[in-house]
């Protein structure tokens, strides 16, 4: 069996929700734990509370992925008496580490408000405010004929997607010449006679962020102890990430069937709006947890609606100014869609690298307020 490590998971992770993208007073990655203990079985849950850390005990896992950060604010003391200190304590005693993906997964395709928008139905999703651009790189390796689709799959999961397509690439063919010196184990040829070898020019559009790996894969996959490859920084810029989504529905609705419709498909205690009932709704912004910082933000971009949660009083005024609906499906509502979210893709990546190991989610978290 090939059991993942913390490290291992964590990685996989940093792949389809990038540490790096986290606002900046976000606390993301390992809060607690070991980074090499293998971790046979995973649980996710959207916070991390005494209950799910028990559960993840009970479940006997390694590893509890949460959306909200264990440990938000820089921490002067742990003490048992603490209730933070004392949970802190209890996961290092049961050998648990703890990794929050907040921001991170928000921003992220695939993630919070991708899953959020999909859920409520909307297409042709954008993020609602860009905060960042892939980089990209382009690759120009040279491959004897005949060995370019291995070369290709390689590097394939690396490859930046341009518009709707992806696995794109070019080939031109040609002739590479070299001469190997003494000491060299080459593929072809001998040592000391200059060879001719018929090659195909390979390009590739890769992430920035993946070229390391990109070019471990490269190594290990085209048939030549030296690889002969050049890199080019780029002006183009690959997919934009950021916060919130925005897309339309498939045909207008108003804005009452559309907030019984979103308590329903979200399983929400309750549905706050703002608006009068009869407003039409077509475009929508979307924003998992407290999103209500994007309004003008939704208004500009030509929104009818913005969906989020914890909208205050005087936020709700500024919508009416504006004319743009509100609906607060409240936090708990909007973002526990992120445990079977995560849940899955995990699943689907560590079986790509073949690990086994388990993933589950944990059900007994429950929204924290009551509605009389």
């Amino acid at each position: 069996m090939n059991i993942p490590k913390v490290s291992d998971v964590v990685g996989i992770i940093n792949k389809f929700a990038p540490f790096a993208t986290a606002e900046e007073w976000d606390n993301v990655g390992l809060q607690v734990g070991d980074s090499t203990a293998p971790t046979e079985r995973i649980m996710v849950s959207l916070d991390p509370c005494r209950e799910a850390i028990e559960a993840a005990i009970h479940q006997q896992c390694r590893l509890l992925l949460t959306h909200h950060p264990f440990i938000f604010k820089p921490l002067k003391r742990i003490t048992l008496n603490d209730h933070l200190g004392s949970l802190i304590s209890h996961t290092i005693k049961h050998d648990l580490a703890v990794v929050s993906l907040h921001t991170n997964l928000d921003i992220a395709a695939g993630g919070v408000n991708d899953l959020l928008a999909r859920r409520l139905g909307l297409v042709s999703c954008q993020p609602l405010k860009v905060t960042g651009t892939e980089e990209l790189v382009k690759l120009a390796v040279f491959v004897p004929r005949g060995h370019e689709e291995r070369v290709l799959d390689a590097l394939s999961r690396f490859s930046s997607v341009i518009g709707n397509y992806r696995d794109c690439s070019f080939q031109a063919p040609g002739t590479g010449t070299f001469r190997p010196l003494e000491g060299a184990k080459p593929f072809i040829g001998e040592i000391g006679t200059r060879q001719q070898v018929e090659e195909v020019r390979l390009e590739v559009l890769l992430r920035k962020g993946d070229l390391a790996s990109a070019l471990n894969a490269l190594v290990k996959a085209h048939p030549y102890e030296e690889p002969a490859f050049d890199l080019y920084p780029l002006l183009n810029r690959g997919e934009s990430h950021g916060l919130g989504r925005i897309g339309e529905l498939a045909s207008p609705i108003s804005l009452r069937e559309f907030a019984v419709a979103v308590k329903e498909r979200l399983a929400a205690a309750g549905v706050r709006m703002v608006g009068a009932a009869d407003h039409a709704v077509k475009k929508v912004a979307v924003c998992g947890g407290s999103g209500a910082s994007l309004l003008r933000e939704a208004h500009f971009r030509g929104a009818d609606l913005l969906v989020t949660g914890d909208v205050k009083y005087h936020e709700a005024r500024e919508a009416e100014d504006l004319g743009i609906a509100l609906l607060d499906a409240g936090h708990f509502a909007t973002e526990r869609l992120m445990v079977e979210g995560v849940k899955e893709l995990l699943g689907i990546e560590l079986g790509k690298k073949g690990f086994t190991s388990t993933v589950m989610a944990y059900e007994g978290e429950r929204e924290p307020f009551s509605f009389i």
